[in-house]
Parts: C-alpha cells; sequence; structure tokens
C-alpha cells in the first residue's frame, strides 16, 4: 500500500535513536530517546490551504527535526510513519 499525502502534508519516518553514545557507552531501551530528527517519505503537493497559497519546501529524502508530539502515527505494512504538516517541521537537517 502506498501513502499520499494530501495539501500540505508530509509523510515522515522517524530515524532510529543512537545506541552508543559518542564516547561508547551503550544505551538501554529506557535510556534512549525519543528521535526528533526523520527522514522525509512524500511530500503533498501544497496549494491552498485554509485560504492561502502553500509552497512546499521539503522534498523527499531531507532529514528534518519536528515537534515531539506533532502529527498522527499511522502503520502501514508494518512500518510506522507521522504524518504532519509542513508548519509543524521545525528545520531541516543538512
Amino acid at each position: 500500500m502506498n501513502l499520499k499525502p494530501l495539501a500540505d502534508r508530509v509523510i515522515i519516518k522517524m530515524v532510529e535513536a543512537e545506541e552508543t553514545t559518542k564516547s561508547g557507552i551503550i544505551l538501554t531501551g529506557a535510556a534512549k530517546e525519543k528521535p526528533e530528527v526523520a527522514e522525509v517519505i512524500a511530500v503533498g503537493p501544497g496549494g491552498m490551504v485554509d485560504g492561502k497559497e502553500v509552497v512546499m519546501t521539503v522534498k523527499v529524502g531531507d532529514k528534518v527535526i519536528t515537534s515531539k508530539y506533532s502529527g498522527a502515527q499511522v502503520k502501514v505494512d508494518g512500518e510506522e510513519y507521522t504524518i504532519v504538516r509542513q508548519g509543524d517541521i521545525l528545520a531541516i537537517v543538512e
């Protein structure tokens, strides 16, 4: 099944949290923070949203930072994705 976002929606997949720190300490499951960096999987066409023209600035493959609790989580074919509005994306990671 394929997901195709509408309007200013973006489908993202969270990047797995680091299992070790930079100094080499292995983290347990409870010590890992919820990931905030995600990869863009699909981007809606933009257009008129709430009476305003929205131009999509993110593209498929971009790494982005989102608010921790934004968007709607969906599970498709065993994979977990989050659908957010482009406005919920805080930054693009370069």
